[in-house]
């Protein structure tokens, strides 16, 4: 499995399936045991949550959020860059990263054609500056060229003001770049900082689930923000602050605009985002039924067991035994979503019309089953079951803790330089392969190895799981990052220059959050009761 994941020989989610084959015919599994792997608890709260997400998408909430937040924040290339990559992290932590950047790239381009950065007015671009090469008297003499796109021109004069320097010319070229590049980047990183943000987080709660039963709710929807959301600050600031310094340059001042009036072209493209956010018009009773429905949903798991104070949970926990999880609430707002109408209920029936008395009284809902069907990746989640299902076999075959065994000599090495090396490791392999199929073939191997060596599990799972989703440098590594290059603007070079830089930010963040409040959040210093008790059993 792990090599046909890596090469993607067969779709990924096929190869997700094999457990279900082959577990049962090797006598590892029988068939009832793999398949409760498919369908965990974790699996249901990311569903849930996608659900949500795509209700949130169908009506253009995300949209309106971004457009807004950008109209705030500014338009020169520095504040732009800014809103860009706030907006799309934020985004990011609700709906899967590719959809946020599929949604944000356009909206990057807009406004580049009204900064006039894109090349598409052939004034600025190679069709006036072959014309400075030719010789001044043929310059003169020509008749305006239709192959060349220009306008009539009587002499060189009324050409030479309308090209643009090289050096203006990179300068415009670099912030189509940094704009686009900023977006993929943001999403990768605003992904981590919530349990259902991207793959690898619900990786690491279901893996958890599996090996450590005892230890399943110590990684929940609150735990989990309070440790990822503080490294998402510190990452986009120092990220934000590298882009300006290799495509911008270092004159803070001047990107950002401070001291200086809008020129037209920033005018413009205010005016344009502007335009668009007026196009959406006002909040729809839909868009107010979705919005209510998602702070509803975030506040529920915030409030579950947010560990300070005694969670709603508590309602329904007797004798040590949970009822509720993050998942229960993901499926009552996605359930909302399909019950929830569209439209204001009408009970004023005798000022009704003969074609509304025809009309259907209960309209219809936020979200319908065909939409949900379209929209929602189904792939991804015979891929998490796939790899679920693959860390219960390796588990009760006895595979985990032979390789665990292999790895004892490693508790030579201090903790902090372990997990380094370990999360170097991780982020070489994710640019090459998925970052979910990373998690879920290293996180079962790295949680035997600290149960030989007496170290806490998550002090090395939570700093592997981050590094699978920061994939900066390949065109490839990612979804979002394959999208933004699509467009042109960036060369491979590009990426794998700033993406290499973008790397140590990330594991610099990582190395951060683990040994300072992380360590605080899940007491790491400790190796913990509940990592003795492995599920080993083939019993049940």
């Amino acid at each position: 499995m792990a090599v046909y994941w890596c090469t993607e020989v067969i779709p990924l989610a096929v190869t997700s399936l094999l457990p279900a084959l082959l577990f049962p015919l090797l006598k590892v599994l029988n068939s009832q045991q793999v398949c409760i792997q498919y369908m965990k608890d974790t699996t249901v709260l990311f569903l849930g949550g996608l659900i949500v997400a795509v209700a949130v998408e169908h009506w253009n909430v995300h949209k309106r959020i971004a457009l807004r937040t950008l109209l705030l924040i500014g338009v020169s290339p520095g504040f732009l860059m800014l809103g860009f990559m706030c907006i799309t992290a934020f985004l990011s932590m609700w709906i899967s990263n590719t959809a946020t950047t599929a949604m944000m790239v356009p909206i990057v381009e807009a406004v580049l054609d009204q900064l006039k950065l894109t090349g598409k007015d052939n004034t600025f671009y190679p069709s006036s500056i072959e014309l400075l090469d030719k010789d001044e008297q043929e310059l003169q003499g020509c008749e305006p060229s239709s192959r060349l796109g220009l306008a009539p021109l009587a002499s060189v004069k009324s050409v030479v003001p309308q090209v643009k320097s090289r050096e203006a010319r990179e300068k415009d070229k670099n912030i189509c770049k940094v704009l686009t590049l900023c977006v993929c980047y943001a999403a990768s990183i605003g992904g981590t900082g919530t349990l259902t943000g991207t793959g690898p987080n619900v990786v690491l709660s279901g893996q958890l689930n599996t090996l450590f039963p005892e230890g399943k709710d110590i990684v929940n929807f609150a735990s989990w923000f309070a440790f990822a959301f503080p490294n998402v600050i510190v990452m986009l600031i120092i990220s934000w602050v590298w882009l300006q310094c290799v495509f911008l340059g270092t004159n803070f001042k001047r990107n950002l605009g401070i001291g200086t009036e809008k020129t037209e072209k920033e005018k413009a493209a205010y005016l344009m985002l502007k335009e668009e956010y007026q196009k959406l018009g006002p909040l729809s009773y839909a868009e107010i039924s979705v919005l209510t429905n998602f702070l509803l949903l975030i506040i529920l798991w915030f409030f579950r067991d947010p560990g300070f104070i005694p969670g709603w949970q508590s309602l329904y926990w007797e004798e040590n035994k949970k009822y509720v999880s993050d998942g229960t609430v993901a499926v009552f707002a996605a359930i909302l979503m399909f019950i929830l109408p569209s439209q204001k209920l009408k009970f004023n029936f005798r000022s009704q019309t003969e074609e509304e008395w025809k009309a259907p009284f209960y309209p219809p809902p936020l979200l319908t089953w065909k939409v949900a069907q379209e929209k929602v990746p189904w792939g991804i989640l015979l891929l998490l079951g796939g790899g679920f299902a693959l860390a219960k076999g390796c588990e009760v075959s006895g595979l985990s803790e032979w390789m665990g065994q292999q790895m004892e000599p490693l508790k030579n090495f201090s903790p902090p330089v372990l997990v380094l090396c370990l999360t170097i490791l991780v982020a070489c392999i994710t640019e090459y392969t998925s970052n979910i199929a990373t998690a879920t073939l290293f996180l079962p191997i790295f949680a035997s190895m600290s149960q030989k060596i007496n170290l806490n599990p998550l002090y090395v799972m939570l700093p592997c799981t981050l590094s699978s989703s920061f994939a900066f440098m390949l065109p490839v590594a990612t979804p979002p990052n394959a999208i933004v290059f699509s467009y042109g603007h960036l060369k491979v070079a590009d990426m794998v220059k700033t993406g290499f830089v973008m790397n140590i930010i990330g594991l610099i963040g990582i190395s951060l959050a683990i040994n300072t409040w992380g360590r605080l959040l899940f007491d790491l210093d400790e190796f913990p009761s509940w990592a003795n008790a492995t599920q080993i059993s083939t019993s049940n």
